[in-house]
């Protein structure tokens, strides 16, 4: 039963939220009036809003023709000075993005006893993950969101494990994406002297995929707390599909400053991650971003990781070598990099340091 609003000091928030299934959406739901002290950060991990510069924006990169060699260039140089963008005339169709969005509410939706058979305790695969905040066990104070974790093994693997809830559209849109994924990589790779992307070189870049669902809902005492704290992605390439609630800050490159990516009807938001700034040696750049908790509404995102497999070993390119360049990033298990990021709590960029030589 839901304790009694007044949030009595005998109700253990870890134990509902994190251990129970319900959530920050469950809390969220009972009516709080003050944020709990869990969710309190520190001052200097809030989002400042002096910090934020309206004078700037993320590219905004239209896909319609790729074989204009404007548009690759355009896709290069936005992965080198922002190391974000939005892409429209994308070709996954936007009944595609309206339908997982959809879903991820869907999932949310259900009790907590039936998100709950998802979590890290009680779910049948490791490649099916239902959670709360980032890695609670590790963090000082818990991020504000919700999320499903899905690692793509197969179809049959998928239908056998994946909720039911979310499953097709997650499958679709995880598949719909994949032709602009290697167009992006292929725009990207050309700069980085990579004539073509043979299947080696294509399961290193795009070897396993991610898709997360997440879910942030309102919260009291936004301006407290934090929906996802600053960080940046280990994935080669992030795909975020955004609603139209934003909230979505990333930083500008060698600044203290921070920039909004306001949601665009239809499009596609791409980020950099540590494995392809590894990978360009530094060409292109992962970017930290974090998420605004929100007083007034509730909001979803879908990110697709775009990752190397857990096997391979990520270093700069051969080609990037070839051509010159010292390199600044040794070889490493992208397993280990991997392991390296979840075992503690979001840190900025701090995870990029491991590969560093």
């Amino acid at each position: 039963m839901a304790p009694a609003m007044a949030m009595a000091e005998t109700f253990d928030i870890i134990n509902y939220a994190v251990h129970q299934g319900h959530g920050v959406k469950g809390l969220s739901e009972l009516g709080l009036k003050s944020l709990p002290n869990q969710y309190v950060q520190p001052i200097d991990e809030r989002i400042d809003m002096t910090t934020v510069i309206d004078e700037h924006s993320i590219p905004v990169i239209d896909m319609s023709d790729l074989s204009d060699q404007k548009v690759a260039d355009s896709i290069c140089d936005a992965s080198e000075r922002w190391g974000f963008f939005q892409v429209v005339n994308h070709g996954v169709p936007l009944k595609v993005l309206d339908e997982v969005k959809e879903s991820t509410y869907r999932f949310f939706s259900q009790s907590a006893e039936e998100k709950n058979k998802h979590s890290k305790d009680n779910s049948p695969t490791n490649n099916v993950r239902f959670g709360t905040s980032f890695t609670p066990h590790a963090e000082k104070a818990l991020e504000w969101k919700d999320f499903l974790s899905l690692f793509y093994v197969s179809q049959e693997e998928a239908d056998a494990y994946w909720p039911q809830a979310c499953k097709d559209d997650a499958l679709e849109f995880l598949k719909s994406s994949e032709i602009m994924i290697k167009k992006l990589l292929v725009a990207l790779t050309q700069r980085l002297n990579v004539k073509e992307i043979d299947e080696e070189k294509e399961n290193l870049l795009m070897g396993s995929k991610r898709i997360n669902m997440n879910y942030y809902p309102k919260c009291p005492n936004p301006e407290l707390t934090i929906g996802v704290g600053r960080h940046s992605d280990v994935s080669t390439l992030t795909i975020l599909l955004q609603d139209q609630v934003g909230g979505l800050y990333v930083r500008k490159l060698e600044t203290d400053s921070w920039i909004h990516v306001p949601p665009i009807e239809g499009a596609i938001v791409i980020n950099i991650g540590d494995a392809l700034q590894i990978m360009s040696n530094g060409r292109y750049k992962s970017v930290e971003h974090r998420v605004a908790a929100n007083g007034n509404h509730n909001r979803i995102s879908v990110p697709i990781f775009v990752n190397p497999r857990p096997n391979d070993v990520i270093g700069p390119l051969r080609e990037v070598i070839e051509s010159g360049e010292t390199p600044i990033y040794k070889q490493v298990l992208y397993s280990d990099y991997v392991k390296h990021f979840f075992r503690k709590a979001h840190d900025g960029k701090g995870t990029v340091d491991f590969a560093k030589i």
